[in-house]
């Protein structure tokens, strides 16, 4: 049985762990930790203390809504979830984590601007003699 991190839970809310295959659960936002438990096989978990979180970045359409997030930690890479309301989670999440690791990332359109500018350098460094 998996053991909670958290003392008390301040937010709970159903969600999707988007890593490999989608995993359906729950999301509980705690005074110690952020943690994700399957909803079929509560060993299958995610627990990362707050102490271990980087960053999170969250994929905004539009102006408002917001799609996804991902928690990037300092050690283990990063984990992305949709909840069902994705703005209470991040929210919940800002209590915290410090406003200015609070991201927001590059949509389709800066990412594409950020590929084409990058083409120059690497076109040139093909024709780059060697030393």
């Amino acid at each position: 049985m998996a053991i909670s991190m958290n003392t008390s839970v301040e937010y709970s809310s159903k969600a999707t762990f988007l890593q490999g295959f989608t995993t359906y659960g729950d999301v509980m936002v705690g005074d110690k930790a952020f943690e994700f438990y399957n909803e079929k096989n509560k060993e299958d978990f995610v627990q990362i203390p707050w102490e271990e979180i980087d960053y999170v970045s969250a994929e905004v359409l539009g102006k408002k809504n917001i799609v996804r997030f991902a928690i990037f930690t300092k050690e283990a890479g990063h984990f992305t979830f949709s909840t069902r309301d994705n703005r209470a989670t991040l929210r919940a999440v800002r209590e915290h984590v410090p406003a200015d690791r609070l991201l927001r990332s590059p949509n389709a359109l800066q990412v594409a601007k950020m590929g084409v500018k990058s083409i120059p350098s690497v076109i040139g460094g093909v024709f780059k003699r060697g030393k």
